[in-house]
């Protein structure tokens, strides 16, 4: 499961304005119409779909929950797996 906070370059405790301001400028820099990159379209989606939960009042809530609940499952896995997510993209 990606980390939705980590796709939009965000700490969990940022305001619905913080996402919208993430959400513009990687929506804007991965638009496969502006970034000519062979996996633009899929990390647009990617960030369009972080957007929608982060954006989602329940959404959002229902996915901390759900974020809080596999850290303490698997500690380990989960921070591979941001580790990953965040530098995955700096490659």
């Amino acid at each position: 499961m990606a980390d939705h906070y980590t796709i939009l370059g965000l700490s969990s405790t940022a305001t619905l304005a913080d996402v919208k301001k993430a959400f513009r400028q990687k929506a804007s820099f991965w638009h496969p119409d502006r970034n000519a990159a062979p996996d633009a379209a899929e990390r647009f989606r990617t960030v369009q779909q972080a957007y929608e939960v982060l954006s989602d009042a329940d959404r959002r809530q229902a996915y901390d929950d759900n974020r809080r609940r596999n850290l303490l499952d698997s500690p380990l896995e989960t921070a591979q797996e941001i580790w990953r997510n965040y530098f995955d993209p700096l490659v």
